[in-house]
């Protein structure tokens, strides 16, 4: 639940704080004092847009704070997999710079917007007087008519038999679509392939090939430098590298008995002797290496500009020959084999139809129980919200699409206003009062079913009054009984209802205007109520009346509950 909120620089208001508790909270105050300020703010907390125009004038930013306790287990596997630390608290912070860029924050960690509102989710949902457009939104229909499935899973089911369906189609439709030029393709893979084969050998061999091109198109540069060496180092008539080495080494060892000292210096010629001999036979065998045959040679020179040639011809560096040599051969199996593939892909196509359509069936029919209560729940709502006769239905179609990820079904909200009237698309019902009370009842059951910790209504009870305000703040107060509820609203008797309640106050000395938002104790709410009852002048009359709403909301609620709890049971 949302315990703790603080706004600073928030458009009006310089610096506020509220300290909310469970059940429902009302928040009231003048036309336009700003009551939707606090909506705005938890907007900003559940990741919604806000630019430099929601800073007040003459601050660098606004910070909006919100802290939450006793998470549900879906924000908590959020945070753990955000690495998020949790104690038991979880802050929630905004920060809006006079130039709109904007910050988030979670327990004091940065996260990006887009995560800021995946967590908002979890934690609060906010109905609003535009609910009404997202409403009449077929997309919207359903996902409300979902939450209400007797068996969730079934959603699960279908979208990834459809996601199976589609990838088996895909392969399908990819091998029908090879198979049609099989012939043809076959003949140019076979004669690919005996091309590579014939050319193609390993990565290895290949860059050991280019090896010898070099060494080949070098060999007289190069038999001329080994030439060179073996001379200097061996085979010079008598200053050789190793004669001259032979020299010294004599001389030291020599005289290696009268001073210690010399043995490391015999030690390291004798080595020297060895490597120059053993460098000499090398650079021998080197230069019988270098002495090939020209047919050799132009073997080498061959290939290469053979495997240049496949290289350009299949657009694919030379080392990556072998790879492609190795994808003609899987293509020409496939090939070979498409027949049987399509044989078995059929197979499972028909296999996947025939579940994805029984899986499709039964979510049809879970939507149709689920209609049913549905449609029974937001009928008995609109008339205890002063629609006599008012009556509202589900319409389950079948899809013009016969696949899809949510099912094969339109759905719709039917409405009728008045005893007599057929039911018609919610999308054309009348705007006013009428629209107001039904676009409400369909929230107060949606809400019954959302796992967000707090539910904000945003002046939802416009355009009503009378008994039915009074029904309505009871709706509000028994969805509050079950989760906490906030409420903007203008009407007394929504705000009787509550059982805490705030006044938002527009302040201004003339120059600077600002808004505040204050709790009210028992006796501050009687005033108010009597405000809301009687306008500027608050008469005694007017407190009397605001204390007996106030005294009766509690009895009338605890009806409503008694009231209920017999079809609880059923």
């Amino acid at each position: 639940m949302l315990t703790h909120l603080q706004l600073r620089d928030l458009v009006l208001v310089d610096q506020a704080e509220l300290e909310l508790k469970s059940g429902l909270t009302a928040l009231t105050g003048e036309t336009g004092a700003g009551k939707s300020i606090v909506v705005d703010a938890l907007l900003l907390i559940a990741g919604g847009r806000a630019g430099g125009d929601v800073v007040r004038q003459g601050a660098e930013r606004a910070e909006v704070a919100a802290s939450f306790a006793a998470l549900p287990a879906t924000a908590k596997a959020w945070l753990d997999a955000q690495a998020i630390e949790y104690d038991g608290d979880l802050v929630v912070r905004r920060v809006i710079g006079a130039d709109g860029r904007s910050r988030a924050y979670v327990n004091g960690q940065v996260v990006p917007i887009q995560a800021l509102r995946e967590l908002a989710e979890f934690l609060i949902e906010i109905h609003g007087q535009q609910e009404f457009q997202r409403l009449v939104n077929r997309g919207a229909q359903r996902e409300m008519l979902d939450e209400h499935l007797s068996d969730p899973a079934l959603l699960g089911v279908v979208s990834e038999l459809y996601e199976r369906y589609r990838a088996c189609r895909r392969d399908f439709d990819s091998l029908t679509s090879a198979a049609e030029n099989r012939d043809s393709r076959l003949d140019l893979l076979r004669y690919e392939l005996a091309e590579l084969k014939a050319e193609v050998t390993t990565v290895a061999a290949i860059e050991e090939l280019f090896v010898d091109v070099k060494r080949v198109a070098g060999r007289g540069r190069l038999a001329a430098a080994a030439r060179t060496a073996l001379t200097a180092a061996y085979e010079s008539d008598g200053d050789s590298a190793h004669d001259l080495l032979g020299r010294a080494h004599a001389a030291l060892r020599n005289v290696g008995d009268a001073d210690p000292q010399l043995a490391p210096m015999v030690k390291l010629l004798a080595e020297a002797m060895i490597n120059t001999h053993e460098a000499a036979e090398m650079l021998r065998r080197y230069l019988d290496a270098l002495d090939i045959d020209p047919a050799r040679q132009e073997e080498i020179e061959r290939h290469a500009a053979a495997l240049e040639a496949l290289g350009r011809k299949h657009r694919v560096r030379v080392l990556d020959l072998p790879a492609q040599l190795l994808r003609t051969e899987m293509e020409l199996t496939t090939l070979d084999n498409a027949q049987l593939s399509l044989s078995k892909l059929e197979l499972e196509l028909s296999a996947l139809n025939r579940d994805y359509r029984a899986a499709a069936q039964r979510l049809t029919e879970a939507r149709k129980a689920a209609a049913d209560h549905l449609g029974s729940h937001i009928t008995r709502l609109m008339q205890a919200l002063g629609m006599a006769g008012g009556r509202f239905a589900v319409s389950i179609a079948p899809s013009d699409t016969e696949f899809g990820a949510k099912g094969s079904d339109d759905i719709e909200f039917l409405v009728s206003a008045n005893p007599g009237q057929a039911p018609k698309s919610l999308a054309k019902v009348a705007s006013g009062g009428e629209l107001s009370r039904i676009s409400l009842a369909v929230q107060v059951a949606a809400a019954a079913k959302t796992s967000a910790l707090c539910m904000v209504f945003d002046e939802v009870d416009a355009g009503i009054g009378g008994a039915v305000a009074e029904i309505v703040g009871r709706q509000l107060r028994d969805l509050g009984e079950r989760a906490q509820v906030l409420c903007v609203t203008h009407l007394a008797q929504v705000a009787s209802q509550a059982h805490s309640q705030f006044r938002v106050t527009k302040l201004s000395d003339g120059k600077i205007t600002r808004t505040a938002v204050k709790t009210l104790g028992p006796l501050e709410r009687v005033d108010e109520i009597a405000r809301m009852l009687g306008g500027i002048d608050i008469s005694e009359q007017a407190r009397a009346h605001a204390r007996e709403m106030l005294a009766r909301a509690a009895p009338a609620a605890d009806h409503l509950k008694k009231k209920r709890a017999p079809s609880a049971r059923q």
